[in-house]
């Protein structure tokens, strides 16, 4: 399988939850953006590498360990994002150490957080981009209704008094809706560049296309 490799185009504030994070990473040689739920630490630790001028007082989580690293002479040479499962990202670390490399498997925000440290290159595999990536509108049109139709799903979802039903639906908002729908609502959220809500919607067409 061929790899892909991916820039980092920023990280976007969820609107309906609350200390949920979008990072959006960028296809470099070409216009697929794929979005990843992150949590407001990791956010705030990729978005402190991502801005060299900022200097915490202490060492953050992966500041320690890339210190740590370093002291033994180990470096991070790439990221790879290697699987896809009901949403969730897969991520692999690839070491060197005494040229002895070494694979670490590891959550995709702190991976990330750790390439941007390393300066090492981030990749994903094709199929996955070909599943999970997004196209951004160049002239997205006006949707001001739609995108709040969007924001009450995500806010309100319903209830129905069964509890594995209310379990499904918190996790899966979009439960009841068709594909058709999932495929306009998935539309509207990219033209909003609203990513967060965007990746969400993908990983409930993801779901029923398995």
């Amino acid at each position: 399988m061929s790899l892909v490799k991916l820039s980092i185009k920023g990280i976007s504030y969820s609107q309906t939850q609350n200390g949920a994070y979008a990072l959006i990473l960028n296809e470099v040689d070409g216009e697929r953006k794929l979005p990843i739920v992150i949590g407001a630490f990791e956010a705030q630790s990729i978005a402190i590498a991502l801005e060299k001028e900022i200097k915490p007082p202490r060492p953050l989580t992966h500041d320690l360990f890339k210190n740590f690293a370093e002291r033994f002479d180990i470096i991070v040479k790439q990221v790879i994002i290697h699987k896809l499962v009901d949403g969730v990202f897969y991520s692999s670390i690839i070491c060197e150490r005494d040229k002895i490399e070494e694979i670490i498997d590891a959550r995709t925000s702190d991976a990330i957080a750790l390439a941007l440290r390393f300066n090492a290159p981030i990749f994903t595999y094709k199929n996955i981009l070909d599943k999970a990536g997004i196209f951004l509108k160049t002239n997205p049109q006006d949707s001001d209704k739609d995108s709040q139709e969007i924001d009450d799903i995500l806010s309100n979802p319903e209830t129905f008094g069964n509890d594995n039903e209310d379990k499904n639906l918190i996790e899966r908002p979009y439960l009841k809706h068709s594909l058709q729908e999932l495929t306009e609502l998935l539309e509207v959220a990219v033209s909003h560049e609203d990513y967060e809500k965007a990746a969400k919607i993908r990983d409930e067409i993801s779901k029923r296309e398995s």
